[in-house]
């Protein structure tokens, strides 16, 4: 095998890789050995800014196959005929913790899934819950920055946790469920996905409908106890990495059914709470579930650096016959996500090989910036209109318009019959077993006890009352006894 030439970042071959370039035997090292200081310079560099929340993750490429017929309820192409196949790059994270975090922690998994359709990328982003703690964006950095470490101790803090969670009534149907039993999935392959926010589809006679996104995990929803996942993360912090990895490696290739609940847009007025509420769950017996088709992960990436922690999930990224929705929280991370990436990887970061579309052709005006690859041929104009046949607007929206009235200025979510902070935790307390109930409250009451501050453990009480008397009960008796101890 001919013997490959090491060269320099300019493609001049590299004389010595062992020894620094001196002066004289033993001397110090000279400014000029171009080969050391561009080693030196790229590894500060090999490392960019990890991302604000979701910063550990694992990623994997496959496909996804539509199984049944919904053209009635969205023009989208990839979803237009039953055996369409459309590849995709998914990325799991966990939410609170950093980059060197472990896998085996309580904490919601992101679950962002990028479709390489031949409109362009379809970014869908949510997460392993169907409801999230906020459901307004101005909340969100302070939310995140009351979950992750103090800046004062450098740890995550009781404190800081619970007493944004008193503040936060809305938290409590997200707090049951984080501290329920599929609070710690045992791997990613073990734990469902959810859109989590309520998007438009648009059919192709102009008819828009809301819906929202369930992904079925075909492997078996299986979860670990607070003991299960604290032995795990001790002996193998990249537990999830390591179990995604070695499947897809074994040909084991995971994959999940999806499923919609579809609303007429008509219907959303009048519903009885909120539907674009992200605490809120639409009930099955409303909208019942839709089978729409398949996602299969079937491939692992190469670099984990180039394809898992530069791949860049934006819910601003639609196709025709797909949108946004009212959904405050979906709103303002449409200008949130995109922004991060700018941030961490520049303005460029959708030319990178795993962001790029794969068969739709990328045409517009943008130029330059940090990295740019793509900056058009010598003739090529970078404004419009013009008169040089460059690319022009289709006139045709991609989704359909959402109504709106009213006055400008900051407002509450709008009130319907049922829109209430703590009804759907109580009912989600109500459908546990008594084993389930158990491990929820003993769940609760560990971290709530350790507040330090009485009015903040009373206030996260009352919540947990509201939300169902046996519930509340529970959680206080065992807090009292935890402090008593």
């Amino acid at each position: 095998m001919t013997q490959r030439v090491l060269t320099t970042e300019s493609g001049a071959p590299v004389a010595d890789n062992q020894n620094s370039a001196t002066a004289g035997v033993g001397g110090p090292i000279l400014l000029q050995d171009q080969h050391l200081l561009e080693k030196l310079a790229r590894f500060n560099r090999e490392r960019i800014p990890e991302r604000v929340v979701h910063a550990r993750g694992s990623g994997a490429y496959g496909y996804f196959e539509v199984t049944d017929d919904i053209t009635a309820f969205t023009r989208a192409d990839f979803l237009s005929e039953v055996g369409k196949r459309t590849g995709t790059f998914i990325r799991f994270s966990t939410v609170a913790d950093s980059l060197g975090g472990a896998d085996a922690v309580r904490d919601p998994r992101g679950f962002a899934l990028k479709f390489y359709t031949d409109e362009g990328n379809y970014d869908l982003v949510g997460n392993n819950t169907p409801v999230f703690f906020i459901k307004d964006p101005i909340k969100f950095p302070d939310f995140i920055h009351s979950q992750k470490r103090d800046p004062f101790t450098g740890r995550q803090e009781p404190d800081n946790i619970w007493d944004f969670w008193a503040h936060a009534p809305e938290a409590t149907h997200q707090v049951t469920w984080l501290m329920g039993d599929r609070g710690i999935p045992a791997s990613y392959r073990h734990m469902n996905g959810y859109g989590s926010h309520t998007y438009q589809w648009t059919n192709a006679e102009g008819e828009a409908f809301f819906v929202k996104y369930h992904f079925k995990t075909n492997q078996g929803v299986r979860s670990l106890s607070s003991e299960q996942a604290a032995e795990l993360a001790g002996k193998d912090g990249s537990s999830h990495q390591t179990d995604l990895l070695q499947a897809i490696e074994r040909g084991v290739n995971p994959s999940w059914t999806l499923h919609v609940q579809v609303m007429p847009a008509a219907e959303a007025a009048d519903y009885r709470f909120n539907p674009f509420d992200l605490t809120k769950v639409w009930p099955h017996a409303d909208y019942p579930l839709q089978r729409v088709g398949r996602l299969v992960l079937d491939r692992n990436p190469d670099n984990v650096f180039a394809e898992v922690e530069q791949a860049a999930f934006s819910p601003n990224n639609f196709v025709p016959g797909i949108g946004p929705s009212p959904d405050k929280m979906l709103q303002g991370r449409l200008f949130a996500y995109a922004d991060a990436h700018r941030y961490r990887l520049g303005v460029n970061h959708t030319q990178l090989p795993v962001n790029a579309p794969r068969t739709a052709v990328v045409d517009n005006y943008g130029r330059d910036g940090l990295h740019a690859t793509r900056n058009g041929a010598r003739h090529d104009k970078n404004y419009e209109p013009n008169s040089y046949a460059g690319p022009a607007q289709t006139d045709a929206a991609l989704s359909a318009p959402l109504a709106i009235h009213g006055r400008t200025g900051t407002h509450a979510a709008p009130a319907h019959t049922r829109d209430d902070d703590f009804f759907q935790a109580g009912e989600l307390y109500r459908l546990m077993s008594e084993d389930e109930k158990g491990r929820l409250v003993a769940n609760i009451a560990g971290g709530l006890s350790q507040v330090t501050r009485d009015d903040v453990i009373e206030k996260n009480l009352a919540h947990f009352h509201a939300a169902d008397a046996d519930y509340g009960k529970r959680v206080e008796e065992a807090v009292r006894t935890l402090r008593e101890d």
